[in-house]
């Protein structure tokens, strides 16, 4: 992967789910990835032991997306010229990789 194509991670807030932030890094490393984003955390009311990631739904330029992990959910938005399926893909494999 060349460096000079390697997208943005957004350091907006100073906590995030424990484990994120490694996995939002692997993900500006695809090529169609332009700006990552973590946003708001809040409480969620079941508990995912394992952090998972997945697409919410579409904004302009890309997707938002939903962390999960123990009982706290963290929003987070990706700018990207990849499809839903393709950032899917992208999500698993850095998940994997983690």
């Amino acid at each position: 992967m060349n460096p000079s194509s390697k997208g943005r991670l957004v350091w907006n807030h100073s906590t995030h789910i424990p484990g994120l932030i490694p996995i939002l890094e692997r993900l500006t490393y695809d090529s169609g990835i332009q700006t990552v984003t973590p946003a708001v955390i809040s409480h969620g009311k079941g508990h995912i032991p394992r952090l998972t990631l997945r697409v919410s739904v579409p904004i302009r330029g890309g997707f938002k997306l939903i962390a999960r992990r123990g009982k706290t959910v963290q929003e987070v938005f990706i700018l990207t010229t990849l499809s839903q399926g393709d950032l899917e893909n992208a999500i698993a494999i850095a998940l994997l990789k983690g």
